[in-house]
């Protein structure tokens, strides 16, 4: 449905190799009823299927979301129709941790005003060989609290530690499954961290899970990192709390609507960095995305 998405860089052979494949560069939402009417098997990144889409695609049986986050796809009513939803897990891991790391080192570093100083040319006039300007810290010590420990969170988690970092961990869906590292309360994770990094999935116990309440509880010199989804993150509250300074800085690749309004409240941070934005490509290193679509295939062949 919406193929673009996957980049023209990455092959759907494994995809188209399976039926009778058609693919769309994209899909508006008044297009989806027409292209899935006749569909058997239908594929999604971000183009949403719910109840309307699916009741008129009476030949519907399996819906793949090339994601690990299903909720674009109403999968309760699925379920009650008889159609399958399968999505990919694990396929952006390390992508997604290593994005996530760029971030933190970026901001705890002020990379973009030590870049800026030299091009600027002001370092080439320095009578100084280094320029102490923001003073950064070492990761090392300080205490990394991670909002969702499934596979990307105990990756970060594990790169974490090879920093030197404590690491401890608040789970949205209260399985403490992860013995490694201390799980901690919302709250504890929140006053306690000097960086707080989310890696959960979008749903009724994670939507504006961090409003301007929690930002409050964070300590000023703290950073805060949103890789799960945009909307679990209050993204005016976030602007708030960066333009008062009760927090150090942010970095974001997951927005509540995407692509972003050209009217966003981040449009309207006072300083432009502390806050780090990137277009949703956290998951998108070239190895993620051909995994994917390979995933993408076995889902349907186990089907």
């Amino acid at each position: 449905m919406d193929a673009s998405s996957l980049g023209t860089d990455v092959s759907l052979a494994p995809v188209a190799q399976l039926g009778n494949f058609k693919s769309y560069p994209s899909t508006k939402p008044e297009e989806v009823v027409e292209r899935i009417a006749d569909a058997h098997i239908v594929i999604t990144n971000k183009v949403r299927i719910f109840q309307p889409e699916m009741d008129a695609a009476p030949h519907l049986k399996l819906i793949c979301v090339a994601a690990t986050g299903t909720d674009n796809v109403d999968s309760l009513y699925a379920q009650s129709k008889g159609i399958g939803v399968k999505n990919v897990a694990g396929y952006s891991t390390d992508s997604v941790a290593q994005v996530t790391f760029a971030h933190l080192l970026h901001l705890i570093t002020h990379l973009s005003y030590y870049n800026h100083y030299v091009y600027s040319g002001t370092y080439a006039q320095s009578p100084t060989a280094t320029h102490l300007g923001p003073c950064f810290s070492s990761l090392n010590g300080k205490k990394l609290g991670i909002i969702g420990m499934g596979n990307i969170g105990q990756k970060v988690a594990r790169i974490a530690s090879a920093f030197g970092m404590e690491v401890g961990y608040y789970s949205t869906s209260g399985s403490h499954h992860c013995t490694d590292y201390p799980s901690l309360s919302l709250t504890a994770l929140l006053e306690t961290s000097d960086v707080v990094s989310i890696h959960a999935p979008l749903n009724e116990r994670t939507r504006n899970l961090i409003t301007i309440e929690q930002l409050r509880m964070m300590k000023p010199s703290a950073l805060i990192l949103n890789m799960g989804r945009g909307g679990i993150i209050h993204e005016p509250d976030l602007v708030q709390a960066l333009n008062e300074r009760l927090i150090a800085g942010a970095g974001v690749d997951v927005f509540s609507r995407e692509p972003i309004s050209p009217g966003h409240p981040f449009y309207g941070i006072v300083d432009q960095r502390c806050l780090l934005l990137t277009p949703h490509i956290a998951w998108t290193s070239i190895e993620a995305r051909t995994l994917l679509v390979q995933k993408i295939a076995e889902n349907i062949k186990a089907f």
